[in-house]
C-alpha cells in the first residue's frame, strides 16, 4: 500500500463515524472514535529490527478500551470500565519496523445491550519519506465493568448506524462472535508439560513457559489485567516456539480469534504456554493457554483465563519468507491437533483467496 492509499483508508475510518455520529451525547464523535500515534523504539523490536506482534496487539487494545470505556460513560449511572472479551482473526499484512510511526485508529461499529465492538486500523509510518502502509486490521469485543461491583455489566448506550444493513451486519457478528466464545470455552484443553530430553522439530522441543506476576503497572483502576499486557506476553511465548522449531528470524503473520474467558487479578502468577498444533511449508501454528493462579486467595483454584492460536512465518536475512520444518508428530493427541490445525490453515486460505478475488 502506497502513502495516498494508506491515507485514504485512514480519511475512511474517521468519515465513517462522523456519518453515524452526527447526534450530541450517546453516539457522538467523540465517544466512537479514538486515535493514538506513537514512534517505535529499539525496546519494542526483535534482534532484526522488526517490531513484536505483541507491540501492535497491546497498542490495538489500549485505543479499543480507551475509546470503549469513553463511549460506555456517556450516560448517566455507575462509572465503568471497557473489558476485552475477545479479539477477532487478526492479519499483519505489513512488518513494522524501528523508527517508524505507528498510528492506531479505533471506531466503536456496534453495540448491544451489553457489548460493543470496536474495529481497529494500524498505519505505519516512515518519517522519514512520507511512505505509509496498512499494517493490521483487527475487530475486538469488549465489555463495560461497573467500578463498583465489577461483577456487574453496564448497559451500553447505543450507537446511530448510517444504515438499518449496517446494524444488521453487525448483529450478525455480534451472534456469530457470540456462538464461537462457548464453543471455545467448553474445549478448554490442559497445557501438558513436555517430555524430558525431546527430540528436534517436535512438538516438546519447542514447547515454552512463560512465568508473569501480575503487579499493579499490568491492570486497570479495578485491579484487572489489561488484555493488551496478556496478549503482548502470549505473542513473546509463541514467537520463542516459532523460533525454537526454526531456529531462524520468525515474525507474527496472524492471530486467531482470542478469547478471554475469565478475567486476571492483580497479585496472580500468570503461566502462559506455547505448543505448536500444525505446520504447512511456510508457516506455523501455535496454540497459546493462558492460566492464572491466584496467589493470596488460597480457596480460588488456579484456573484458564485465554486462549488463542498464534500463526508465524520464518523469515531470512532479508525478511523473504523461508520454509519450515516439518513438524514430527507423536501420539494420537498431537495427530489431532494437527488435523484440526490443518483445517483451520486450509479455510483461511480459502478465506484470503475469495477475498482477493472479490477485490479484483
Amino acid at each position: 500500500m502506497d502513502c495516498k492509499e494508506a491515507a485514504d483508508e485512514m480519511d475512511k475510518t474517521v468519515a465513517a463515524v462522523k456519518n453515524v455520529s452526527r447526534d450530541e451525547g450517546a453516539g457522538s464523535e467523540q465517544g466512537t472514535l479514538f486515535q493514538l500515534s506513537r514512534v517505535m523504539l529499539p525496546d519494542d523490536a526483535n534482534i532484526m529490527g522488526t517490531v513484536h506482534g505483541g507491540i501492535i496487539l497491546k497498542m490495538i487494545e489500549e485505543a479499543g478500551s480507551i475509546v470503549g470505556t469513553r463511549h460506555c460513560n456517556t450516560q448517566n449511572g455507575d462509572r465503568c470500565l471497557a473489558a476485552l472479551v475477545r479479539v477477532e482473526k487478526t492479519e499483519f499484512l505489513s512488518p513494522v519496523f524501528i523508527g517508524e510511526v505507528v498510528h492506531v485508529s479505533a471506531v466503536i461499529t456496534y453495540t448491544s445491550k451489553h457489548s460493543l465492538e470496536v474495529q481497529v486500523k494500524v498505519i505505519a509510518e516512515n518519517i522519514l519519506t512520507g511512505a505509509k502502509k496498512l499494517a493490521n486490521k483487527a475487530a475486538l469485543w469488549y465489555v463495560p465493568c461497573s467500578l463498583q461491583n465489577v461483577d456487574k455489566i453496564t448497559e451500553v448506550p447505543p450507537i446511530k448506524y448510517a444504515s438499518a444493513e449496517q446494524e444488521e451486519e453487525g448483529r450478525k457478528r455480534y451472534e456469530a462472535q457470540k456462538g464461537e466464545r462457548l464453543e471455545t470455552k467448553a474445549r478448554v484443553e490442559e497445557a501438558i508439560p513436555p517430555p524430558p530430553n525431546p527430540e528436534r522439530y517436535t512438538v516438546g522441543f519447542s514447547q515454552s513457559s512463560l512465568i508473569h506476576l501480575v503487579g499493579p503497572s499490568d491492570c486497570t483502576l479495578d485491579d484487572f489485567v489489561y488484555g493488551g499486557v496478556t496478549m503482548k506476553l502470549m505473542d513473546e511465548v509463541a514467537g520463542i516456539v516459532a523460533a525454537r522449531h526454526c531456529n531462524t528470524n520468525i515474525v507474527t503473520a496472524s492471530v486467531d480469534a482470542i478469547n478471554f474467558h475469565r478475567k486476571i487479578n492483580k497479585g496472580c502468577v500468570v503461566t502462559v504456554t506455547g505448543r505448536l498444533t500444525f505446520v504447512s511449508n511456510r508457516s506455523m501454528e501455535i496454540e497459546v493457554l493462558v492460566d492464572a493462579d491466584p496467589l493470596v486467595e488460597k480457596e480460588k483454584r488456579k484456573y484458564r483465563a485465554v486462549s488463542a492460536f498464534f500463526t508465524f512465518i520464518s523469515l531470512d536475512k532479508e525478511n523473504k519468507p523461508l520454509n519450515v520444518p516439518p513438524l514430527k508428530i507423536e501420539g494420537e493427541e498431537e495427530q489431532r491437533r494437527f488435523e484440526e490445525g490443518k483445517a483451520r490453515y486450509l479455510q483461511s486460505k480459502a478465506k484470503r483467496l475469495a477475498e482477493k478475488e472479490r477485490q479484483q
